[in-house]
């Protein structure tokens, strides 16, 4: 069982950095009652402010069903005013159906997402942290029992570990060995069956991301050129899109262009997807996962593209701190799986992914 406390603590201390005077924005889920709890007495013990937004689960769902063009099209103003004066955020991923948008009209989901760009700027000019709460929907989705699934979340945070925050700065030391090592890398080549993609990466910077931002984290990563992608890539581990699971997704790329997109399951939201904008059909980033506590594929995102051994390519937006300027309203991170045959090899030399820390 996973001591809200110990998580509430790496939180403050490690990715959100909280100081006293702070106004902190945690927005979660019912289910991640017991985590926020601990949050709000962490931020008062460090004499900072809590803002606590707690939905009830089925909301999201709701507001897609029932919302009207103005809502679809906008956002109220009071969202922008909170997220512009919050000095730091924190969204905590606590789901009791991980499928709740499945049956909402993908563009819908699309349109609203475009809407609310500003929001999302406003947010990522502050401190900002995404983490997760287990659940019972999670375990599920993940094929595993909900105790088994907790142990396993516990190990991807370090909170096994007896001085969490002390494990994320020595992993973040060797991350950053990683990335001096790729920093003049010039030509990415990622094979395995039914994959062969090259990528050019040279001028792009690496980024360490070592938990301030996604914790669990565990992943290094760039920005490909926007015109760089030539070949095929097979995703292996499924992924949720706008709330429904897409399987076995191939895209072909020519200069950097999807020019072909099909999928074992969810093809019609793959296509959905790529319709997004102009900017949908070009990769923003490349990342390589080290995270050794995630062992399996959990129908997450935010800890499958961490699975050590694993490579994950986002179509659409670009992080401008990697030098990328892909421009979208959609990231959506798609990963593959090395661990069995695949290799990731850098201007010609082939990568060791099980031995990439030492």
């Amino acid at each position: 069982m996973i001591d809200p406390d110990a998580f509430a603590g790496l939180l403050c201390d490690w990715c959100l950095e909280v100081e006293a005077g702070q106004q902190v924005l945690i927005s979660a889920s019912t289910p991640a009652e017991p985590l926020v709890a601990a949050l709000h007495r962490a931020l008062l013990e460090r004499e900072a402010w809590p803002l606590v937004r707690l939905l009830a689960p089925g909301l999201e769902a709701d507001f897609y069903r029932h919302a009207r063009e103005r809502h679809l099209d906008g956002f109220a103003p009071v969202e922008l005013a909170e997220a512009q004066g919050a000095q730091a955020s924190l969204r905590i991923e606590a789901p009791v159906n991980t499928q709740a948008l499945a049956g909402i009209p993908p563009e819908r989901i699309t349109r609203a997402m475009r809407a609310r760009e500003p929001l999302r700027q406003a947010r990522l000019a502050r401190r900002w942290a995404i983490t997760l709460w287990p659940t019972p929907a999670l375990a599920q989705q993940a094929r595993m029992g909900e105790a088994e699934y907790a142990a396993m979340i516990e190990r991807a945070l370090q909170l096994h570990r007896p001085d969490p925050v002390g494990a994320w700065r020595e992993l973040s030391a060797r991350q950053q060995k990683l990335v001096e090592r790729l920093r003049d890398a010039r030509e990415v080549r990622i094979r395995a069956e039914g994959t062969d993609l090259r990528l050019r990466v040279a001028g792009r910077r690496w980024v360490n991301s070592d938990g301030r931002r996604n914790m669990p984290s565990g992943e290094v990563f760039t920005g490909p050129l926007e015109d760089s992608a030539n070949g095929t890539i097979r995703f292996t581990v499924p992924s949720l899109a706008r709330g429904a699971e897409v399987q076995g997704i191939e895209l072909t790329f020519a200069e950097g262009r999807v020019v072909g997109a099909r999928a074992d399951r969810g093809e019609e939201l793959l296509h959905s997807a790529l319709a997004t904008d102009a900017g949908a059909r070009r990769l923003g980033e490349l990342g390589i996962g080290t995270n050794s506590g995630i062992d399996r594929p959990t129908g997450s995102t935010l800890l499958d593209e961490k699975i050590a051994g694993t490579v994950h390519l986002a179509l659409g937006r670009s992080y401008p701190e990697t030098g990328g300027r892909n421009v979208s309203a959609l990231h959506w991170d798609l990963v593959c799986d090395l661990r069995q045959g695949g290799e990731l090899s850098v201007d010609g030399e082939a990568l060791a992914l099980d031995r990439l820390l030492d």
